[in-house]
């Protein structure tokens, strides 16, 4: 019997009457446990490679906000992103997907390349990036849930409460360094919260049937004409001043966050689940404050390393919880 990976490179899989594995031949299945074992690492490796991508998307929208406005930062973003996916497309020769796929690139590209981008983007018009964290630290859980309810996979009753915790752990955490108020863009913040984790849902799922720089590729080239036509727009509306921290700022949302973060997120979800994989972005704000820090100038909260700790145990948890 034969099945592809999520890179849809063949492989083959021995099936075994039921019984017929004795005692002795442990030590010849054990190469196949560890063989079995190495596309979970590599799929948490990826996806946690995704993760510290993503830390870095608000500092560098703050940057990229110094030389665009919102809506321009966000247009220009996409389209430079749709422009690289849509080259190496092209280069790899890759056919259209299945009619039957399309829905779901849909919602992942209104989801993670146009809707969360825009709503943080205005967020970060009047919130912090502290404060804007709080998207982050609850995405985990908006993302479990709803793709508990679109698989039909029930996480284990450990899962939930470790999930639980990491995200009120980091929920508390957030809101007491900003005050415990909320801005005038929490709105939007809760608004990018559901269409993140919506397709995020949804790109996990298909990254189980297809590459998962196909996923965002194909996201990204689908909304390159919506975005091309927002670029000339909001460039001729918005003022432009650029400054080196505006131009590192869109190059990094655009092919860092963007296109190569998603790009690894979605094989590292495919790999070892959306839920499990959800749980690794419980160390996302974290790493934001610290790039806050050391790109933005902020100062470190003193309660950092005591969340860092207890968000590490919650992610443990859920990584060893059964699903």
């Amino acid at each position: 019997m034969r099945t592809q990976d999520s890179a849809t490179t063949p492989t083959t899989i021995a099936v075994t009457a039921a019984g017929s594995l004795r005692a002795g031949s442990a030590g010849a299945a054990a190469p196949e446990g560890r063989a079995a074992a190495d596309p979970r690492t590599r799929g948490t490796l990826l996806a946690g490679l995704g993760v510290l991508s993503f830390s870095l998307t608000f500092p560098s929208t703050v940057w990229g906000l110094e030389s665009f406005g919102p809506w321009s930062l966000v247009a220009v973003r996409s389209t430079l992103a749709a422009l690289i996916a849509g080259a190496l497309l092209l280069a790899g020769r890759v056919p259209l997907p299945e009619r039957r796929h399309w829905a779901g690139l849909a919602v992942v590209a209104c989801g993670v390349v146009i809707g969360f981008p825009l709503l943080t983007t205005l967020a970060l018009q009047t919130s912090t990036t502290s404060h804007a964290a709080v998207v982050v630290g609850l995405l985990p859980l908006t993302t479990a849930t709803l793709a508990a309810a679109r698989t039909g996979r029930r996480p284990s009753r450990t899962f939930w409460i470790a999930a639980v915790s990491g995200a009120v752990v980091v929920l508390g955490f957030t809101l007491q360094q900003s005050g415990g108020s909320f801005s005038t863009g929490d709105l939007y913040l809760f608004g990018a919260l559901l269409v993140c984790a919506a397709g995020y849902t949804e790109g996990g799922r298909l990254a189980a049937l297809m590459p998962g720089w196909q996923v965002i590729g194909w996201a990204l080239v689908l909304c390159l004409p919506l975005m091309v036509a927002a670029s000339a727009v909001a460039l001729s509306i918005e003022p432009v001043h650029l400054n080196a921290h505006g131009v590192i700022g869109l190059v990094w949302v655009a092919a860092g966050s963007t296109f190569f973060g998603l790009y690894v997120w979605y094989r590292g979800m495919a790999a070892i689940g959306i839920p499990k994989a959800s749980q690794l972005q419980l160390a996302q704000p974290l790493l934001t404050l610290f790039w806050s820090v050391f790109l933005l100038g902020e100062t470190l909260p003193l309660a950092a390393p005591v969340a860092a700790v207890a968000v590490l145990v919650c992610i443990a948890v859920t990584q060893r919880a059964k699903s």
